[in-house]
Parts: structure tokens; sequence; C-alpha cells
């Protein structure tokens, strides 16, 4: 993997982290992500001037991308409402590279080299000890890891579907674009249908300096971590981004006052080292 590549999809793994952050903390959480979306594609729209007009041929990409996504706000949202934000964040973003990665060998896009794979072995297995605790969790209550697993099956679907697309499109920040504009109504039509116009609005002008802030974390980390996946393979890239859940610890024990214990700590050592091999394929 390029040098300069690493260090980008390691910032949006900070901005990835920041914005989940910010929705777990946040209000109501289907608004919260609903209005995070609206700002993306207000962003979108300004920038639509600026960029070139997508290929045909990456449509098609976009289109199943907003079905992953659409899907994977929804799960979000409610995985949330089930877990802390230091066990379920990891279970989701770390059983994603994998699987990615299978689709990938699967398909014949991406192979990857041994230590590639071991890389991606590192990181994933650091996040899932991380998050479940030699199993503790799974027994205490299996509903959160249910579904953060669940959702971690639409990260895989929309990282290798968006790193396709992108591909195919030929610019990355034109697909990124037009992704975050077709993103937002989708959820705000399911946001108007659950809570109702007064319930939307109440809530919005309740958190929308929270919601801008998580919108322009989300767009750029994202657009970063596209970007990247047209200069390397979408599964190495999907690995380093998951990195996030680093980030995610610290800001839920020192923001969310979540307890982390040393288990989880330790565990973290083991993302670190899939990183150096990264660094070293």
């Amino acid at each position: 993997m390029t040098d300069w590549v690493v260090p980008l999809v390691l910032c949006a793994a900070l901005m990835h982290a920041g914005w989940n952050s910010l929705l777990k903390g946040g209000g109501d959480r289907l608004v919260g992500i609903t209005m995070l979306n609206v700002w993306c594609a207000v962003a979108g729209i300004a920038l639509l001037p600026f960029v070139p007009a997508l290929p045909v041929a990456a449509w098609p990409y976009l289109a199943a991308s907003l079905a992953f996504h659409t899907g994977y706000q929804l799960f979000l949202v409610r995985t949330y409402r089930l877990g802390d934000l230091s066990q379920v964040y990891p279970v989701a973003r770390g059983a994603a590279p994998p699987l990615v990665a299978l689709v990938g060998l699967i398909l014949g896009t991406d192979p990857l080299k041994p230590m590639e794979g071991l890389a991606i072995a590192l990181i994933a297995g650091g996040i899932a000890t991380l998050a479940l605790r030699g199993g503790a969790a799974l027994r205490a209550d299996p509903r959160p890891v249910l579904m953060a697993l669940a959702t971690a099956c639409f990260i895989a679907g929309y990282t290798t579907v968006d790193g396709l697309g992108a591909r195919a499109g030929g610019h990355a920040v034109a697909y990124t674009v037009w992704l975050f504009i077709l993103n937002a109504p989708p959820m705000v039509a399911l946001a108007w249908a659950r809570r109702g116009r007064a319930g939307l609005w109440q809530a919005t002008k309740a958190g929308w300096r929270r919601d801008l802030v998580g919108g322009i974390m989300a767009m750029s980390g994202y657009g970063i971590a596209i970007w990247a996946m047209t200069h390397a393979p979408i599964a190495l890239v999907a690995a380093l981004r998951e990195t996030s859940v680093i980030f995610a610890l610290l800001i839920a024990r020192l923001w969310l006052k979540e307890p982390v214990g040393r288990w989880r700590t330790g565990a973290a050592l083991l993302v670190l080292a899939g990183i150096a091999t990264l660094r070293l394929a």
C-alpha cells in the first residue's frame, strides 16, 4: 500500500469514530443520522458543479450502494439502542474487513498477498477480541452482538460496491458527491414516517449543530476511503479504516464514560500489530 494512503485512511478512521460517537451520545438517533445525511447532501449539491459527470458504468454500483447504506443506517440506530459504543461499534466494524476480503477473493477483483491477509486477520481478530471479551458479552446478552454482526454485513456490502463503483466511474470525488446527495431522501422519508413532521422538526432543532459536525466528518472520512479504494485493494482499505475502533474506544472511555477494561486495551495491541504488518506488506 502506498505510504500516503495509510495516514489519510487513519484520518478517515478518526472521523468515522467521531461521528459515530456523536450519534451514540445524542438524543433521537434516527433523526440524528437522518440530518447527518441531509447536511452531507447539502454539501454534495454545492460541490456538484465542480465535479465531472458520473459515467453510466458507475450508476448500478451507486444504486446498490444506496440500498446497503440505508440498511446499514437503520441497523446501526437499532444496534446503538441495545449496546454500548465500546461493545457494538468494534463488532460491526471488525467483522466487515474479512467479509470484504472474502468477496474480493470470490469475485477475483483484489487478490491479496500473504502479508496483507495476515494484516487483515490481525486487525479483525483484535477488534473481535476487543468487543467480545472472550465470549462474556455474548453470554450476557447476545442481541447487541448479533445486531452488530448484521450491521457488518451491510458495511461489507457498501464498502465493496463503493470501491468497485468509484473505480468504474474513474473519479472518486464525483462518485462520493452523488452517493451523499442520493443517500438523504430515503432516510428523510423513513424518519418522517416514524417521527412525523413535528417530531422530526423538534429533534432537528435540538441537535442540528451536532448533526452538522457529524455530517462534515462522515462525508470527509468516507470520501477519503472511497478515494483510497481506487488506489489500493478494497479489503486493505476497509481493514485500515476499521482501526477507528481504537479511536472509538478512547472516546467511549473519556467522553461517554463507558467502562473499558484491560481486556479491551490489550486487544487493541492486536489491531496496532495489524497496522504495522500492513505497512510492511
